[in-house]
């Protein structure tokens, strides 16, 4: 089986999916490595007084959409999730499984230039899987798009009803084979930021070759990846962010100052007089912390 990079949106699956088409599993050899061998062990062991407090759970992945409601009902026919109200004039979306995180549709007249710094991809467990998953959004208002992905590509790339972009992945792919549906939440970004955000989120390094890393919560659900250079230029604001929250017993401000310390800045997009820190992570990312919760 063939397995290609898809431009610069499927970045990570591509690449890493060649490496373990024989079903190696990365943690068995990252782990037997001691820590001089392995530049993210140095990492982690030189921060960790940092990471001695409690890390921010991922509390939500935001969208910008013109349409919240329509959009939001657009992926829970895809996902099969739940639509409840969300407190900032929004629609959230609960999940049905394992994935750990709900998904907020925010209000936002922004228009969409460029392909998203995330994006999903869904996983199949047969070629008829796949197929009805692709059929299923393209009935719910979903369009396939071309990213530079060859006839020999396995995986569909589609956008949704305001242009994000996602994937469906073929069946039989490895690196994926312990997810859920919701197999990966895959995005543009370096090295560096994903030993930020397994620092931040406290979730170990399941991949890390070639400036390429992937973390897992310890409570399974879908991997986070960064595919590498090179990466695509920052153009605005990004319409995917996370939220984070820290625990009903913890300290905004002190996560803060956590975030900052493993290379978070605090950023000023407009957002005024709010509850929440809008901050970017060393890629440039923004991203929020809400009041604890």
């Amino acid at each position: 089986m063939r397995f290609t990079q898809v431009s610069a949106l499927c970045p990570f699956v591509g690449r890493a999916r060649e490496k373990m088409r024989g079903g190696a599993r990365v943690p068995d050899v990252i782990f037997s490595m001691g820590a001089a061998d392995v530049p993210f062990l140095r990492l982690r062991i030189s921060r960790s007084e940092v990471r001695s407090g409690m890390a921010c759970r991922l509390h939500a992945l935001c969208f910008d959409a013109h349409d919240p409601l329509r959009l939001a009902r657009f992926w829970a026919g895809v996902l099969d999730w739940e639509l409840a109200d969300d407190p900032r004039d929004g629609v959230a979306l609960l999940p049905s499984d394992d994935t750990g995180f709900r998904i907020r549709f925010l209000p936002s007249q922004a228009q969409k230039i460029s392909q998203n710094q995330m994006h999903f991809d869904l996983t199949s467990k047969s070629l008829e899987g796949q197929q009805e998953t692709v059929a299923r959004s393209l009935g719910l208002g979903a369009r396939h798009i071309d990213v530079g992905q060859g006839p020999e590509d396995e995986h569909v790339v589609l956008a949704d009803p305001e242009g994000n972009e996602f994937c469906v992945i073929e069946p039989g792919n490895n690196f994926l084979a312990e997810c859920g549906f919701v197999g990966a939440l895959a995005c543009d970004g370096s090295q560096e930021v994903g030993y930020f955000w397994s620092e931040a989120l406290g979730w170990p390094l399941v991949w890390d070759q070639d400036q390429e890393t992937a973390i897992r919560s310890p409570q399974g659900g879908p991997k986070i990846t960064w595919g590498g250079p090179p990466l695509d230029p920052k153009t605005g604001k990004h319409r995917l962010h996370f939220d984070l929250a820290p625990p009903a017993d913890g300290d905004q401000q002190a996560e803060v100052e956590r975030l900052v310390a493993l290379g978070a800045t605090r950023v000023d997009i407009g957002q005024g007089e709010v509850d929440w820190v809008v901050m970017a992570d060393p890629d440039g990312h923004e991203f929020c912390v809400l009041s604890p919760r």
